[in-house]
């Protein structure tokens, strides 16, 4: 059976590298790094009395691991405004955390090689335990400075409309 339907003449999978994430509606700039989509289950292990010692598994508690993402230190301020829901010193006692929208839906868009939508995620329920806004400063690096946000999340699923793009290929008539 082939891979891809729409192209059954590739054969190699997508390339990592090109993504776009998206919440409140927007693509958040420079995103340059996203971890896995992960999840676990526990494995619960169990077995009859009456019966040899053998043990039979069922599934547990689903554990959705955290996403990271990276990207330059720009001006843009979505990273800070979101993580600023979460915990805001200046709010005030009671008032630190924003309990009305401090959670996102958010888009992981994943793209082909010629830059066609081929894959979309929704991440339900994130929110940023983790910020990082500056990274370790070093006058004697050549490096870009990275900011990075760890988000929560409930689960994730895959975004079944979108479906295989149909490859053009140099042949094709524009």
């Amino acid at each position: 059976m082939a891979q891809f339907t729409v192209n059954p003449q590739r054969f190699d999978p997508y390339k990592n590298y090109r993504f776009r994430l998206k919440w409140d509606g927007r693509y958040v700039a420079g995103i340059s790094k996203i971890s896995a989509l992960k999840r676990t289950t526990a494995v619960v292990e169990h077995r009859d009395g009456g019966e040899a010692g053998t043990t039979r598994k069922s599934p547990g508690i689903t554990r959705f691991e955290p996403v990271t993402i990276e990207r330059g230190v720009t001006h843009d301020l979505e990273f800070e405004q979101w993580a600023n829901k979460v915990w805001d010193l200046n709010a005030g006692p009671g008032a630190e955390v924003s309990l009305k929208d401090f959670r996102k839906d958010i888009i992981l868009e994943f793209y082909n090689e010629a830059g066609q939508l081929a894959l979309a995620y929704r991440i339900y329920r994130c929110w940023p335990s983790e910020v990082e806004m500056l990274p370790e400063l070093d006058a004697n690096a050549n490096v870009v400075a990275i900011q990075s946000m760890r988000l929560e999340n409930e689960g994730w699923e895959r975004d079944t409309s979108v479906g295989e793009p149909a490859e053009p290929s140099f042949t094709d008539p524009p």
